[in-house]
């Protein structure tokens, strides 16, 4: 390490302003900063100083996605050899790798063009390179299906780094999730290419396929009516879907790093469960098809809706900010992503719409919790 700081410190002259490398300023920078904190402090105005910078806080994040990640690989393997036949006569080790080779591809091709990007809006405004799609890039992959082609995983980066974020000012001025903006784009774009058994699980031995194998997912078979999945497989994780969506335990393992680190909501995940299981409820009550059912706290373990609660609606940047907005912005998450994913039968999944809908009146909730408080103490001052 102390040969990579050497080699930095020593080049960074020629990149300052006024140098022959100038216009790399920025690309240095960004790369210096990903292996050492920046010594630099603020030079203006009162700040808190913490050791909890935003390189820290993306790193811990990324670190509660990797039980997440590396059960999304296993499970890809998983799903491809129970859909061949071959589950039984294959190992661990075979199944795990099966999945890391279908995965490791899209996270690459997440990385390189989103950061490609960010280095390039850094070099033309001359600002710093921010460590925001350090999250965003490894987000993007495990909210899609595993057979998503790579030029697609490019274009809706592409689409979410200058439509979702850079358009808006770059890391912490985006008003909706990165992430969720590449999954709706692809959604609303390719809605063919994103639809089908073989999307969710890696089938390229369709010909090989098992006689009444069927890859479709838990809410696809909800929504039809026709559920061969049991509450266990879909709480460890062991059912088709998107890459890192589907063990809701390897999704709490990283709220609980979220949570004990104070970098993920608590108030947020909890209104949202919350907010969910009462819709779960209603629809219960009111059931008139074989979906509206479903055991409301069955809705917990299947879909997005614990990725979603955990990892995307507490995104700190899109999310509400005062302590009550929180708990509304995720309650109204809950609500509507069980409604719309039971409501609407064309889509049978709504954590997506329901986060990139409350980012949206994120702001507005803030606004009226903030007047709402400013009232009430008005009312106590010319009380007393």
């Amino acid at each position: 390490m102390q040969f990579i700081k050497n080699f930095f410190e020593k080049t960074e002259p020629l990149v300052q302003k006024g140098a022959k490398y100038h216009w790399l300023h920025s690309t240095h920078e960004g790369f210096f900063t990903l292996f050492f904190v920046q010594k630099d402090t603020s030079k203006s105005g009162t700040h808190i100083h913490d050791f909890t910078d935003l390189k820290r806080t993306m790193g811990i994040v990324v670190l509660a996605l990797v039980p997440a990640i590396l059960f999304g690989m296993y499970n890809t393997g998983f799903q491809h050899f129970k859909a061949i036949g071959e589950l039984t006569s294959t190992g661990f080790f075979e199944i795990f790798i099966y999945g890391l080779l279908k995965v490791i591809p899209i996270i690459a091709v997440s990385y390189i063009v989103g950061l490609g990007i960010e280095f390039v809006f850094a070099q033309k405004r001359g600002h710093g390179i921010h460590e925001g799609f350090l999250v965003s890039g490894i987000l993007i992959p495990l909210v899609m299906p595993i057979e998503t082609p790579l030029w697609m995983i490019a274009v809706a980066t592409a689409f979410a780094v200058i439509i979702g974020k850079e358009v808006f000012g770059g890391t912490g001025m985006n008003i909706w999730n990165p992430a969720l903006v590449a999954r709706a784009f692809l959604f609303f774009a390719y809605p063919a290419q994103m639809s089908g058994e073989s999307v969710w699980v890696a089938l390229k031995d369709s010909d090989k396929l098992v006689d009444g194998f069927s890859g479709a997912t838990p809410l696809a078979q909800a929504a039809a009516g026709h559920i061969n999945f049991s509450i266990a497989d879909a709480f460890f994780g062991f059912i088709p879907g998107s890459i890192g969506e589907t063990s809701t335990l390897a999704i709490l393992l990283g709220a609980v790093i979220l949570i004990v680190t104070g970098i993920g909501s608590w108030k947020i995940m909890l209104s949202t469960v919350a907010g969910g299981l009462v819709m779960g409820i209603i629809l219960n009550i009111f059931a008139v098809n074989p979906f509206m059912e479903l055991p409301f706290w069955q809705h917990l373990f299947i879909g997005g809706f614990a990725f979603g609660a955990i990892f995307m609606a507490t995104d700190p940047v899109s999310a509400a900010q005062t302590d009550k907005g929180k708990y509304i912005y995720g309650f109204l998450i809950g609500i509507l992503a069980i409604l719309i994913r039971v409501i609407n039968p064309a889509y049978p999944e709504g954590m997506m719409m329901a986060i990139l809908l409350m980012n949206t009146f994120a702001p507005l909730i803030d606004h009226y919790v903030v007047n709402g408080n400013i009232k009430k103490r008005l009312k106590r001052a010319s009380v007393s």
